[in-house]
């Protein structure tokens, strides 16, 4: 007898449950009642082959193996387990049994009552169930709180740890626009030796901090308060971002239990910033603040630098008790709701400060810097070796750290190939150096064999790539792949595109082409070049203009009054263009303008930025009337701060750079037109000296600008209003 079957069984077996019929398509079950039911193909195939197998055999013995493996592969995993067995039992029996077990397992799936669970489905539900919990409980910082305690009597707050970070980096100015929002880290700031600078506009304060990163190298600060104080540093921010500069925003926020909510100054501050912003980050717990601050400035000054923002909502910056007494009732209120919401606002009070003094590391995280590869190294100076006619363009990249200016000086003088330079690259060289070219430097960039591009892009300084020669041979190298390759699928196309730190990169190249040297006609020749333009601009100099001063007269004299520590800012459109023909600044890191942006307002915020990072240095300010508009009301700044730095004013009044084009072309000289105010006059009025320039006294140029030095060694802050008329000395220069 067959394991699991009786006599009774397998009598009344075939009689219960029907039999097997052989047809053309295969073995089929016709039941009892005549039906024809067959629902299990992998079962028939199975089945067909058992019936031949026991055909062949002609004798009893188990099911081959086949039979198991062909159900097997039609993953029908419970037949497997059914006693089969060719005894002394006929096939059809056999088959019945198959069949009937088979039966049999789905009719007890079916005939499962819905209310039935299995043990696994069981286990299912629990762990949802736990993990539904714990995920909750971490939410509300419950598992946090187990191992960190709140520390509830202690009058510690937030901006002690934002302070803490700060001169854990170096940061030695704090520049801000004060609002309740951020009042605690900006007293912290003051108790650890961090110079609180405050500001009449938020955009100065971050301005201020552009020119420190710049300086310095280091991360320029700014905090500012909620709503409006952030969006007033938008245009700021923007002109950072484009030009490289790694600054830190810190801006307050409402609480972060009343957000979205109507709060006062309550707006989506992440959203504003995202695009602005290398990297974004809102705090919401006390413990948070010195971690997210250190990755923000490590950030900040990786790869391309740039700014970064981070919101420092109001409870994270408060003590403990000052939060609580504004965020949960003094007394518990009656009812299961009111009780309910007060352990809520407990729970998340208790949240907020839990761990929040545990000691953290405070001081910088590694930075990434790329650099370029060997490889790349060595290909660009088989390139440069081979060169007749070579020429570098520095651009702002190249002063960026790790590399001192004064290395990347020798460097280039080692090299022995004329350069351009723009940007902060300004000045590398010192003034009237051999291998500085400044004029005409579209054509030499068509006569050069090979240029190399370092920290420059193909934008509309460069044409966007068309002022480059189809026949040179172009290296560019720059932090930022995207911008580097910027047009080149247009109007030009690098021989050599290197991705890497641009300083670093000049030092290795070259370290590669030790002892090389190209023939001096090339440099001559570019020199000579420059020698004539120059002689043009002596030749405008002295052409009468119908009222005031001559701008070209004015701006020679003062290129040879300039002192040599002396840092060079810039703000406006039409003055300053010429000056940037005519001023050379004396010396590496001694120029600072908007970039490429061509922000205007960005004078006051410079000059206050440049003059605290170097307090012996004479920063002098070359303004346009226009663009001094937005920088009048700072010289408070400078007069309450103590800060001497002098401006001089190229007052033709009017938005000239813009009616220069606007009147031929369109025939209208409409919102292009100011007066001659007297700026100097309006900087008295708040505690500055002025001084004027006009025709009457053309002859005293220069003994005016040595008064004005003397003033601002006295510790005055100085405004030198410039009454000048027009010329055609930059007829044809872009506006848009």
């Amino acid at each position: 007898m067959e394991s699991g079957l009786d006599s009774e069984g397998l009598k009344q077996g075939p009689a219960a449950w029907g039999q097997w019929k052989t047809t053309e398509g295969g073995p089929e079950w016709v039941l009892a009642n005549g039906r024809r039911r067959w629902a299990w193909p992998p079962v028939q195939k199975g089945v067909s082959l058992a019936l031949r197998t026991n055909e062949k055999r002609e004798k009893a013995g188990p099911v081959s193996r086949s039979v198991a493996t062909a159900l097997r592969t039609r993953e029908w995993p419970y037949y497997l387990a059914l006693p089969i067995s060719l005894g002394e039992r006929s096939a059809a029996v056999r088959l019945d049994h198959v069949t009937r077990r088979c039966h049999q397992k789905e009719m007890s799936t079916a005939a499962a009552p819905v209310g039935s669970f299995s043990p696994s489905f069981q286990l299912l539900v629990c762990g949802t169930l736990v993990a539904a919990v714990l995920g909750a409980a971490h939410r509300l910082g419950l598992l946090y709180r187990l191992m960190h305690k709140v520390d509830k009597v202690s009058n510690r707050h937030g901006g002690e740890s934002v302070a803490a970070v700060l001169r854990a980096h170096g940061v030695k100015f704090l520049f801000t626009l004060v609002g309740g929002h951020i009042s605690p880290l900006l007293v912290a700031c003051e108790k650890l030796g961090i110079r609180v600078v405050d500001t009449r506009h938020e955009v100065t304060a971050v301005f201020a901090a552009d020119a420190v990163a710049r300086l310095t190298g280091t991360v320029g600060v700014v905090a500012v308060t909620a709503g409006p104080g952030l969006t007033n540093t938008v245009t700021a921010v923007k002109n950072a971002q484009i030009a490289q500069s790694p600054v830190l925003l810190l801006g307050g926020a409402a609480s972060t239990l009343l957000q979205n909510r109507g709060a006062l100054q309550a707006i989506d501050q992440m959203s504003l910033f995202r695009p602005l912003c290398k990297f974004c980050a809102s705090v919401h717990r006390v413990r948070d603040i010195m971690p997210t601050l250190r990755t923000a400035l490590a950030a900040a000054q990786s790869g391309t630098p740039g700014p970064v923002f981070v919101e420092l909502p109001i409870d994270v910056l408060y003590p403990y008790f000052m939060v609580q007494k504004e965020m949960v009732p003094a007394k518990p209120p009656k009812g299961l709701m009111g009780r309910a919401v007060y352990w809520y606002l407990e729970n998340y009070l208790a949240n907020l400060f839990a761990g929040a003094w545990e000691p953290r590391p405070e001081g910088p995280l590694p930075l990434d810097i790329p650099q370029a590869s060997p490889q790349q190294v060595q290909r660009c100076v088989e390139i440069l070796s081979r060169a007749k006619r070579p020429l570098v363009v520095l651009g702002s990249q190249a002063l960026l750290p790790p590399t001192p200016a004064s290395k990347l000086r020798a460097a280039m003088e080692t090299l022995g190939v004329p350069c351009f330079l723009g940007g902060m690259a300004r000045g590398l060289l010192g003034r009237n150096h051999p291998l500085h070219i400044r004029q005409n430097r579209g054509a030499a960039l068509k006569k050069a064999d090979v240029v190399l591009l370092a920290g420059v892009v193909c934008d509309f300084r460069l044409s966007y790539g068309r002022v480059l020669s189809r026949s040179s041979k172009i290296i560019i190298v720059n932090r930022n792949r995207k911008e580097m390759l910027i047009n080149s699928d247009m109007f030009w196309k690098p021989q050599e595109a290197v991705q890497g730190d641009v300083g670093s990169f000049v030092l290795k190249l070259v370290e590669g082409l030790q002892g090389q040297t190209w023939a001096s006609d090339w440099a001559e020749e570019l020199r000579l070049a420059d020698q004539q333009k120059e002689k043009s601009f002596r030749e405008k100099a002295m052409m009468p203009v119908s009222q005031h001063l001559n701008p070209v007269r004015v701006l020679q004299l003062v290129e040879e009054t300039l002192p040599d520590n002396s840092i060079l800012v810039v703000d406006g459109g039409d003055f300053v263009g010429t000056a940037a023909h005519l001023v050379q600044p004396r010396g590496p890191l001694c120029w600072l303008d908007p970039g490429a942006f061509g922000t205007l307002g960005v004078g006051a915020g410079f000059a206050l930025g440049a003059k605290l990072c170097r307090p012996d240095a004479e920063v002098w300010c070359l303004f346009g009337d226009g663009a001094f508009g937005y920088s009048l009301i700072e010289f408070d700044t400078f007069v309450r701060h103590k800060i001497p730095v002098m401006a001089l004013i190229g007052n033709d009044a009017g938005w000239t750079q813009i009616s220069r084009e606007q009147v031929p072309s369109l025939g209208s000289n409409v919102a292009c037109g100011l007066a001659y105010t007297d700026y100097h006059k309006a900087a008295m009025g708040l505690g500055a000296q002025g001084l004027l320039l006009s025709r009457e006294n053309e002859d005293q140029v220069v003994k005016v600008l040595r008064d004005a030095q003397q003033q601002c060694r006295d510790g005055h802050p100085v405004v030198v209003n410039i009454l000048i008329g027009r010329t055609d000395f930059r007829d044809g220069s872009i506006a848009v």
